[in-house]
């Protein structure tokens, strides 16, 4: 059988394969896949050849491994297809036929452990699907910040995983729920998808009637933008970074009005559950949480584009190169499967 993959080749360069299925293991099952998501923020490092050399590429996920990145390279961690074999040492035959969920780079066919799998509701579509790990990391962003009753609360950068953040934060009784981001096509969004008020930030420094942030979510992947969150930061307020800037780096002003303002900075990565929540929950359960986010939110509003995955080279230059057309790309895979 032969399968269909992305490769990212070199830096910007990205090539779409057509190469031989490989053997799976007697206790694996085949899945075709139907959709999978570009998480712009981070393949985007890939693709500009910005990601770190000396860091594993995802070493909680089996299907990158703990190895660093070498181009050429596969990435990507969201596919959604369909179970259509299972090996001989499959004793549940329910998984037939079944749509699932999986971490896997884009590809048309893979190899997968059950166990790594999740089912997808049936209230859920594919496309929406597609958007766990967003949606998982939103939900992780929102578990560190701890957002309280009246607080004001501001984010930074309204890509898929600010659109995403914003969407829970609106179900809080917040006073202020306030974004940042430069395209106006964002902006708008955002509006309409619950914030209070979307502004651009002119030389770092918010309005001059700004009252300061309670919270305040970094996630414009712009380490630059780390200094726009400080100055919208009031005292004693906290900062929750969850952008991964990989090797771009940008003074950070911390000799200011930082120095005296008890402003705490907090790192969020998905990976990982703050120690403060192990005692009762485990990422099976924000997992859980992450589904009826999926279900219950407006997610189907942040996809801008759904492509052929024969049109990937395209894709990673319209999200590079042309941000304020497109927030969220899907690759579709039907029109392999006749």
């Amino acid at each position: 059988m032969q399968r269909t993959s992305v490769v990212f080749a070199t830096p910007h360069d990205v090539h779409v394969i057509v190469e031989p299925l490989p053997d799976g293991e007697p206790h694996q099952v085949l899945l075709q896949t139907e959709v999978s998501a570009i998480s712009a923020g981070t393949e985007l490092l890939f693709y500009r050849g910005q990601a770190p050399t000396d860091l594993a590429m995802d070493a909680s996920l089996s299907a990158l491994g703990e190895q660093p990145p070498r181009y050429p390279l596969r990435y990507g961690y969201a596919c959604v297809g369909r179970v259509i074999e299972s090996g001989s040492a499959v004793s549940d035959a329910s998984l037939r036929g079944k749509r699932v969920f999986a971490f896997q780079p884009h590809t048309s066919h893979f190899w997968a452990d059950p166990a790594d799998l999740q089912i997808v509701p049936d209230e859920v579509s594919s496309d929406c699907a597609a958007l766990l790990p967003n949606v998982e990391t939103a939900v992780n962003l929102v578990m560190d910040g701890q957002p309280s009753l009246g607080e004001r609360v501001a984010v930074v950068g309204q890509g898929v995983v600010g659109l995403l953040t914003l969407m829970i934060l609106h179900l809080f009784p917040l006073q202020r729920l306030t974004v940042v981001d430069p395209l106006p096509q964002r902006r708008s969004l955002a509006l309409a998808l619950g914030a209070d008020e979307a502004i651009t930030i002119e030389g770092g420094r918010p309005p001059a009637d700004w009252s300061g942030a309670d919270l305040t979510y970094e996630l414009s992947g712009s380490p630059a933008a780390l200094n726009t969150a400080l100055s919208l930061t009031g005292f004693a307020g906290r900062v929750v970074i969850g952008s991964w800037y990989g090797q771009k780096q940008a003074p950070i002003d911390l000799g200011g009005a930082f120095h005296r303002s008890r402003i705490r900075l907090l790192s969020s990565q998905v990976s990982t559950l703050d120690p403060r929540w192990l005692g009762r929950w485990d990422k099976a359960r924000r997992l859980d949480v992450a589904w009826a986010m999926l279900a219950d939110l407006p997610v189907e509003r942040v996809i801008t584009h759904t492509l052929p995955v024969t049109d990937a080279p395209a894709a990673y230059r319209l999200l590079s190169e042309h941000p304020e057309q497109a927030v969220q790309v899907i690759f579709d895979y039907t029109d392999l499967h006749g």
